[in-house]
């Protein structure tokens, strides 16, 4: 890969893309950029992390619905992007039992817009976000992509993993070369408002309760923004290669080019443990309200990081300590920069 080739980011104006798309930049290599912008959360945030991108001379935005056929096919023809880090999509566990539709049409039918602009196109290798949801019930810790996730619990983890076959019928068809991530609970500076850290941040700043599921007992593994993106970025190069005969017993293996990795820490933390480390950051003590599992949700997360370690030679390693920390402190200067906007 050269600074020359452009790398389409798609949802360059999320958490994990704008993150990933700001590395790349740093790197000096042109960046095209694809979110909608869509109302899923504050709008602000979205627009404030395309702001800082835009700081860069080698990125280009583009305001796209992945789910619009016709535009992803004329932007892929445009470009003939050689590197695609696909990461646009309707995220939440729990939204999925409120909008489902919303998954179908982002995950499902906007990915298959992705595959097809790649397919057509001349796309060298395809990287795209799946999910530790994807183990589902699977109970056996860590999660290992060698054992089988094929009993999702919520429709964004059966269409998470539906990317993942999505993906290998055009890499056995159409010699794709494509590598599934499957991300375990990240967290750091500019993540959603709808995640773990935001809504406790905000909750204790706010002098409001903290609901606690499974009584305070949920466990996970939590993964820096920054060791995500690190993963990321030095698996670009790594071309999956097929295998030349198929494991059927294992499932990380194919005869196409098509690969997954667990990106993750290879350890899991309580979340009381979160809620004490941020009311030590904060300085204030959280009103904490137990309630019990919601539909959807999984007791304990774990990563076998073994072939991302072997592969990419890379092993997560920020402390959940330093990344709190670093999560407190744009948490305050962001909010900062929002009071200081609002009218008096």
């Amino acid at each position: 890969m050269t600074a020359q080739e452009p790398i389409l980011v798609t949802g360059a104006a999320g958490f994990i893309g704008f993150h990933v798309a700001r590395r790349l930049l740093g790197c000096g290599r042109e960046v095209v950029g694809v979110d909608s912008m869509n109302a899923y959360y504050d709008v602000r945030l979205k627009q404030a992390r395309r702001r800082e991108l835009a700081k860069f001379p080698g990125f280009t935005f583009l305001q796209i619905d992945i789910a619009d056929r016709a535009r992803m096919a004329e932007l892929f023809a445009a470009k003939r992007f050689p590197f695609v880090v696909h990461l646009a999509a309707q995220a939440g566990v729990r939204h999925s039992l409120v909008d489902p539709y919303a998954y179908g049409d982002a995950n499902l039918q906007g990915f298959l817009n992705v595959l097809e602009g790649c397919r057509h196109n001349g796309c060298r290798h395809l990287l795209f976000a799946s999910s530790s949801s994807v183990y589902g019930a699977n109970t056996r810790l860590p999660f290992s992509v060698h054992r089988g996730a094929d009993h999702p619990i919520s429709l964004y983890a059966a269409s998470k993993r539906a990317n993942e076959l999505m993906a290998h019928a055009y890499s056995h068809l159409f010699a794709l070369p494509a590598t599934g991530l499957r991300f375990f609970t990240v967290y750091g500076p500019w993540g959603r408002p709808d995640m773990a850290m935001f809504i406790f941040a905000s909750a204790i700043i706010e002098r409001r309760p903290i609901r606690l599921f499974n009584y305070g007992k949920m466990r996970r593994d939590f993964t820096y923004v920054d060791d995500v993106t690190e993963a990321i970025v030095r698996l670009m190069d790594l071309i999956p290669q097929p295998s030349e005969v198929l494991d059927e017993t294992d499932p990380a293996t194919s005869t196409a080019p098509w690969k997954i990795y667990n990106v993750g820490n290879d350890r899991s933390v309580e979340i009381s443990r979160v809620v004490e480390l941020l009311e030590a950051e904060l300085d204030q003590t959280a009103i904490k309200e137990l309630a019990p599992m919601q539909p959807g949700d999984v007791a304990e997360t774990r990563a076998d990081i073994g072939d991302l370690v072997r592969d990419a030679g890379f092993r997560p390693s920020t402390s959940l300590e330093d990344g709190l920390k670093a999560f407190v402190d744009w948490y305050r200067s962001y909010h900062g920069q929002l009071l200081s906007a609002v009218p008096t």
